[in-house]
């Protein structure tokens, strides 16, 4: 069964070990299963006022919900929590009040960070937020990549084997997951 996932990097950065290992589950997906990362540099700050004529960006990351089977979170770390930009983007799609596109999706969560915990607070203190969003989090395997500058070569491409094979593992366990939920 086909499986498409609307996938989110939580850093806006150019050269985002984030975005690369968003990039890097993509390359490893399983054959039946379409990967689709999702562009939120250009959503605009959450603003109660726009959602009278909603954004054009908006209108899009709803779609982008809309179409995936699950959604895939890859979050670096900001003083112990989740980045800003992937907040905006949480709240954005839980908007206008009632009709939040987030609702039921399976979801699975990656932290990411060029430092040794590999984005562990930032990962917990997602969750909360979508247990709030009805979002149903796929609990183990966890995943954290630390020392993310030294999994990754000039061209932003994964090389690290035992990373590689986490992120294979971690696809067969998300897939019955997704399929559970589903």
């Amino acid at each position: 069964m086909a499986i498409t996932i609307a996938a989110f990097s939580g850093s806006l950065r150019k050269d985002s070990f984030t975005t690369k290992l968003i990039k890097a589950f993509k390359e490893l997906a399983p054959e039946d299963v379409t990967v689709d990362i999702i562009d939120i540099s250009q959503l605009p700050l959450i603003n109660q006022d726009l959602e009278i004529n909603l954004p054009q960006a908006v209108k899009q990351l709803h779609n982008s919900i809309e179409q995936a089977d699950a959604v895939l979170l890859a979050t670096p770390e900001y003083n112990r929590s989740y980045s800003p930009v992937l907040k905006n983007a949480l709240d954005w799609g839980s908007r206008p009040e009632g009709q939040s596109k987030w609702k039921s999706k399976p979801v699975a969560v990656l932290g990411c960070t060029p430092y040794q915990l590999g984005a562990f607070g930032a990962v917990h203190h997602l969750r909360q937020v979508l247990t709030y969003l009805d979002m149903p989090a796929m609990q183990q395997p966890e995943f954290y990549l630390g020392k993310a500058s030294d999994k990754f070569n000039g061209e932003g491409k994964l090389t690290d084997q035992e990373t590689k094979d986490l992120i294979i593992q971690f696809w067969d366990a998300y897939i019955i997951w997704i399929n559970k939920i589903n």
